[in-house]
């Protein structure tokens, strides 16, 4: 079958996503059929959203943590109902998989530098922590995957995952333990989340992302300049303080419901572990 039209990313992935109307789902079957290179593609990311459905569907199907329930407070910038938007839109990573991968195929036709703001973007960065961190810091029975009685587990489990070693620092002295980790999806890729506590049982988390290496490598293969390290950058979203900064190929983004100058304190330490961990 011969398609009416040439055949784009984006129509690969609505297929995959099932909203591809019928009869030109038809001829990009046909397509596929003839391309097998595209045709592997397709089935590498309908493996991607198996994977991601059994990962997230369980957690989909509980109740809403109380915690997210509770009323914003008037400054919020979040109200109750944005805030339950957001977990919806993380659960919705398993059923989109990796269809924001079309979005950066996308972002080949803008400018440079557009294409570098949309992959590296910090400010969205730092939101999709902070509501990593709302939506599982009040988990009691799933707030990680693995505990931190198997922290070699989990670092070699993540370091696989992230394609890079991956170890969460030390905060004993600061009074906090490693609870454990998980993998997220993030806007282009694998995210690991560190998940520490206090003895009082306050939690805070540890995001860390490498999609600032991608946009690093787009960039470099486009011959344009690499964005260097940034400094701490601070943001509250709704209840949850974020400091997050990029170190190297790296993005960090340390949340908490705890004060400013408490969050500040562990994210000083934890730069100067990852600094002289590289």
């Amino acid at each position: 079958m011969k398609t009416s039209s040439p055949v784009t990313e984006a129509e690969l992935h609505a297929l995959v996503d099932g909203q591809l109307a019928e009869g030109r789902a038809r001829e990009v079957d046909a397509y596929l059929a003839a391309h097998p290179h595209e045709a592997h593609r397709v089935a590498a990311w309908r493996a991607q959203n198996r994977e991601l459905h059994g990962l997230f569907d369980g957690v989909a199907d509980e109740p809403i943590p109380a915690g997210l329930l509770r009323a914003a407070r008037p400054a919020a910038r979040w109200t109750t109902w944005r805030l339950v938007a957001s977990v919806a839109l993380v659960c919705a990573g398993g059923v989109l998989g990796w269809g924001l991968r079309g979005e950066l195929a996308a972002s080949r036709h803008q400018s440079p530098t557009a294409a570098r703001g949309e992959a590296g973007n910090a400010n969205g960065f730092a939101q999709r922590a902070a509501v990593a961190h709302a939506v599982f810091v009040p988990d009691q029975r799933r707030a990680v995957e693995i505990d931190g009685l198997h922290e070699d587990q989990l670092v070699t489990w993540l370091s696989k995952r992230m394609g890079s070693p991956m170890h969460p620092p030390r905060l004993q002295a600061l009074g906090y333990t490693l609870e454990g980790g998980r993998l997220l999806p993030g806007g282009a890729g694998p995210v690991a989340q560190f998940m520490y506590r206090d003895s009082v049982g306050t939690r805070l988390t540890l995001y860390v992302s490498n999609e600032v290496r991608a946009a690093t490598t787009a960039a470099r293969s486009e011959g344009n300049a690499v964005p260097g390290e940034t400094a701490f950058r601070f943001v509250r979203e709704g209840d949850v303080n974020v400091f997050y900064w990029i170190d190297g190929s790296f993005g960090y983004a340390l949340s908490s419901f705890s004060s400013r100058a408490e969050l500040g304190r562990v994210s000083t330490e934890v730069y100067r572990q990852i600094g002289n961990g590289r």
